[in-house]
């Protein structure tokens, strides 16, 4: 994809961040129960620095795309304002939207659980929703917080908390899924698709 991007003009920047194999495997399992958290940190900041020093690349009209988890991190990107409204647009490609619920209906039983520290979604519930792209879609009411922080026994409920206020999904965003991708079922794409078009945002 990179190759296919680059050759029609655009300007391409990965970012080898923590949970990639580039730097050891140490780095690799840095992400368990941080998923949602220092790869967006490495993200952010690889923007800045490629912008910074590529002038040349036009910041106001970058995109943010991404697969699989990719498409799980363009999702958590969409609920947090201060990263989303770097991008004109927003591209997920088999992506999460409900860690949750995506846990009860994958046919990949392993990594789930291994990535919020090898528990079930019954068994601790709260690690799934720490960070779960479905409750940064717009600021949640205070009387659902409460609700849904009386299943977040062992997570740190007051970050979560300050972070849900700050969100709100705002950028256009195309959704890619596919009906044979049994690791990322076709209805988080649809439960996507259906949050941005109620919420009145672009989307395809």
């Amino acid at each position: 994809n990179f190759q296919s991007f680059s050759s029609q003009g655009y300007a391409v920047i990965a970012i080898n961040f923590h949970g990639s194999d580039s730097y050891g495997q140490n780095f690799t399992d840095s992400i368990i129960g941080e998923y949602g958290s220092l790869p967006y940190e490495d993200l952010k900041l690889g923007l800045s620095y490629a912008l910074n020093k590529f002038p040349y690349i036009n910041a106001s009209r970058a995109a943010a795309l991404g697969a699989s988890y990719g498409g799980f991190m363009v999702n958590w990107i969409a609920g947090h304002p201060e990263m989303s409204v770097r991008f004109k647009t927003l591209i997920c490609h088999n992506g999460a939207l409900d860690t949750r619920s995506k846990s009860y209906s994958t046919d990949e039983l392993w990594f789930n659980e291994h990535d919020v520290g090898n528990y079930t979604p019954w068994d601790n519930p709260a690690v799934y929703e720490e960070f779960n792209p479905v409750n940064h879609v717009a600021n949640t009411p205070t009387s659902i917080g409460r609700a849904l922080t009386l299943h977040m026994i062992h997570v740190r409920i007051e970050n979560i908390r300050s972070i849900r206020i700050n969100s709100n999904w705002t950028q256009p965003m195309l959704i890619i899924v596919g009906a044979h991708d049994y690791r990322i079922p076709e209805t988080q794409g649809i439960g996507t698709f259906t949050a941005l078009q109620r919420r009145g945002i672009p989307s395809r």
